[in-house]
């Protein structure tokens, strides 16, 4: 058994654990169902949300937005940042900026954009960029000032031009910062839609459907069953780009380990 296929048992098993005891907490506590449903019962309307064809629209529309935000960020971020790693006065002057511009939560900015823009998905793609930004820009700067200068002084000895210094050198050795950066934006970027779609107004995903599916009503199952779906659809994502990004940058992780064990 790898060590991967262990670490997915204990996490299933880890997850079953705290699901028994809460269903037998709450089965004997005797707490009012509706307010606190119990886990088989959210687990019943999860399927119940996955029969709907219309939930499976809502996904695509949200994972369509979170898609393209993050290719523009990707976009972006990395060759801004290989400029700004490349030349540290100008990663002197913007990083005030990018410090004041990082905190500012996307879903403040929905109203602003939404009347800038004029259209829901344009909007909603715009915000995941803001959101995204910052992780893939912050670790590509960070991944070129790691890259071994020597490197970059035996290319222009032989009379390499700067692109061709970043191209060749600094791109590749930054290249593991980037994936965890863009790793990390892909999960901000997935809340930001959802949250996006939730409280903005004409807007399709994930987020929009489940308003229409409280509809006003008192159930709450419809949206745990709803949270749940979508803490389990990023988890995927993120699932998904650890174990390309393991595979991609073996070598780094190995160097990694090599030096923490000296």
């Amino acid at each position: 058994m790898t060590a991967g296929v262990r670490r997915a048992c204990l996490g299933a098993v880890g997850i079953l654990l705290v699901f028994g005891a809460a269903q037998l907490a709450l089965w004997a506590g005797g707490v009012d169902q509706a307010v606190f449903p119990l886990p088989s019962t959210v687990l019943s309307g999860t399927v119940d949300v996955l029969r709907d064809g219309s939930f499976w629209t809502a996904t695509v529309q949200t994972l369509t937005s979170w898609a393209e935000g993050l290719g523009i960020s990707v976009g972006l971020g990395v060759p801004v940042g290989l400029v700004l790693g490349t030349l540290p006065w100008a990663e002197y002057a913007v990083r005030p900026l990018v410090e004041f511009l990082r905190p500012i939560p996307s879903v403040i900015l929905l109203p602003l954009v939404l009347l800038t823009v004029q259209d829901s998905s344009r909007t909603e793609v715009l915000l995941i960029v803001f959101a995204t930004l910052w992780p893939v820009l912050i670790n590509t700067i960070y991944g070129v000032g790691e890259v071994d200068p020597l490197a970059r002084q035996t290319l222009r000895s032989f009379g390499f031009g700067p692109v061709a210094v970043a191209w060749r050198v600094s791109l590749p050795s930054a290249a593991p910062f980037i994936a965890t950066g863009v790793r990390i934006a892909a999960s901000v970027g997935f809340v930001v839609a959802v949250a996006v779609e939730l409280v903005g107004s004409g807007m399709n995903g994930i987020g929009s459907y489940l308003v229409q599916v409280e509809g006003g009503t008192a159930d709450v199952v419809p949206q745990l069953a709803l949270a749940l779906l979508a803490g389990l659809l990023g988890l995927l994502i993120n699932a998904v780009l650890a174990g390309a990004e393991g595979r991609a940058f073996r070598w780094h992780h190995m160097q990694t380990a090599a030096a923490d064990s000296v």
